[in-house]
Parts: structure tokens; sequence; C-alpha cells
């Protein structure tokens, strides 16, 4: 009894295998030290493309006022229009080791190479405004507009507007860019319904009220009155393509639909004057949308490939009743 005892205690003492078995320990919960970044934890760059529009200063402001609201340390990039700089801004805030990376791609090809880099140093990037034609792997979530549909509605409101028989004019965006592609194709789609609606010119005004103005002024040159329509994939293109129909004696809005895209003040501004008959939605206010995903994406949680804005379609009839509340 005694050896017996002795053994037992020991046992208890060194744990000797076969001997004592002891009752196992509680399992001890495994918790994450990784805490969840808030939105003054964030370190965000913005590759923005310019300040082409009345459209893209409301969009660049809404990117800014939101961060200083939010708290948000944001590092702001111009591009100028040139895919070259905003190249290179992407390459800096990868240096800089920002959270994420948020870009406006000026044109929709030859971004593969940078955004790789991105993906390769850790970098998530949320497209904003304009596609990139990247593989979806390199970039976490897409925000802004349906292009595509943005054309098909311009079009259903010009076939209203002239009861199916135009000939009309295009004021083509930046080519290459994702909204240029698809408000042009977009447009054609409904007009193989109307075979009276013919487009007889179409032409790159690159989103500019200057260079909108400028290739209507040819437009008109080359086809005079024959013109009876004019789509504007963008409101400033519109507001110069209004400049130069008065310019050669005629009456926007009138001898001349028009009909373009964006719904920024200068489009109501027209709409009340007369000289503007419709203007389909793309909004610029993007900032509360993009800091939530970003937060969302850092913090690895699950985000939609596209995130669609909220858009409508503006007449005449009630303009002057909503410019007032427009922020843009």
């Amino acid at each position: 009894m005694k050896i017996s005892r002795v053994l037992v205690f020991w046992a208890l003492i060194f744990g000797c295998v076969g001997c004592v078995q002891q009752p196992p320990s509680p399992a001890v919960p495994q918790t994450d030290s990784r805490l969840e970044k808030t939105y003054e934890d964030l370190i965000v760059g913005f590759a923005q493309l310019g300040a082409e529009s009345e459209w893209r200063v409301a969009n660049t402001v809404s990117i800014k006022e939101t961060a200083e609201q939010l708290g948000v340390e944001l590092r702001f990039l111009d591009g100028q229009q040139k895919q070259d700089n905003q190249i290179a801004a992407v390459r800096k805030l990868i240096v800089q080791r920002v959270d994420v990376i948020g870009i406006a791609p000026i044109v929709e090809t030859g971004w593969d190479e940078v955004f790789q880099e991105a993906k390769d140093a850790g970098i998530p990037i949320i497209v904003v405004d304009r596609r990139a034609a990247v593989p979806e792997d390199l970039y976490a979530s897409y925000l802004g507009s349906d292009f595509l549909e943005e054309g098909h509605k311009a079009a259903q409101i010009m076939a209203e507007l002239v009861d199916g028989k135009a000939n009309i004019v295009e004021l083509v965006g930046t080519i290459g860019s994702a909204p240029a592609n698809d408000r042009y194709k977009g447009f054609r789609e409904v007009l193989r319904d109307y075979p009276k609606m013919k487009i007889i010119d179409s032409e790159s005004g690159d989103f500019t009220l200057a260079r909108g103005k400028e290739v209507m002024k040819a437009f008109l040159q080359k086809h005079g009155n024959k013109i009876t329509a004019v789509y504007a994939h963008n409101d400033d293109m519109a507001v110069g393509a209004i400049e130069a129909i008065e310019e050669y004696g005629l009456r926007p809005g009138v001898d001349i639909k028009i009909v373009s895209v964006d719904a920024a003040r200068g489009a109501f501004e027209a709409m009340i004057a007369g000289k503007l008959n419709a203007t389909v939605e793309c909004n610029p206010l993007l900032g509360p949308q993009f800091f939530e995903l970003a937060l969302k994406v850092v913090n690895g949680q699950p985000v939609p490939k596209w995130v669609p804005s909220i858009e409508g379609v503006f007449f005449p009839e009630n303009a002057a009743e909503i410019l007032p509340t427009r922020k843009y």
C-alpha cells in the first residue's frame, strides 16, 4: 500500500504515462489578434483621371469631402487626362503602402501590368466610374454606372422626341473609355428598331465643352440643315454643341433636338432655357459608396464585383423645380 501511494504521488507530480491519467484541460478559445480597421485607420489612394468636365469635378469633390467627413487619410493624385500619369500614380501609391487604391481609368485597356503589381503588393484596387478591361481577380470591385443602359435610355428618349425619324450627329466621349464605348453601343442597339433614325456623323468631343463645340461646328459646316438631332455622350459636349448651333443660326432644342448624359447643373440650365431636350443621369457623387466599399475590402468582408449607381432621366418640364436640389 505504501509503494502504491508513493507511485501515485510521483505520477501526479510528473504525469507518468500509464500510471495516472488526468482529465483534459478545457479548450482555450482561439481569437484573431488582428482588429478590424475603422475609417480613421484607413489610408486610401485615389488616382483620378483629371477634370475634363463638370461631372468629373463633382466626382472629385465627392471623394475629397467624404474622406474629410469620415476622417480617412486620402492621398489623391490627378492624372491630368493621361493614362501614363495614372499608371505612375498607382505605382507611387503602391510604394507608399496605402491600404487600398481607387482609380477612375481614363480608358479601358492597358492596366493589366500595374494592377498585377498592386495585387502582388497586397493592395486591393477598387475601380470607380469607368471600367478597366482586366481579369476580375485583379480588382476587388467596380463602382459605377450602367453606361450601356444610359445609351439605351438616350436612344429611347430621342426616338420619342423625333417620332422615330431623324438625322443624328453623335458627340462621342473619350475614345477607348468605358462610358464612350457603352453609350455608343447602347444607343445603336435601340436604333435597330428605328430604321428611319440615322447616325449621319460621329466624332469624339473628348467629354469637353470646347471640343464638343469644335466638333459640332464641323458637323454643321459639313451637313448644315440636314442635321435634326444631336446625341452627346455628356452634358459638357452638349453645351458646346448648343453654342455652335446658335452661332450657326439655328435653335438648339427646337430646330435640332438634343439628348445628353450626366444630368449636371449645366444641363438643367440648358433645359430651363429650352435648348436641351433631355439628360440621362450618371451620378458622380460616389464618395460615400466608395469609402464604404474600401473599408469592407480592407477588412476582408465580401463585396459585390459591381456596385451600380441609382440614376434617372430628366426633362425640361421639371428642370426648374429640380435644379436647386442638384449637388453638381
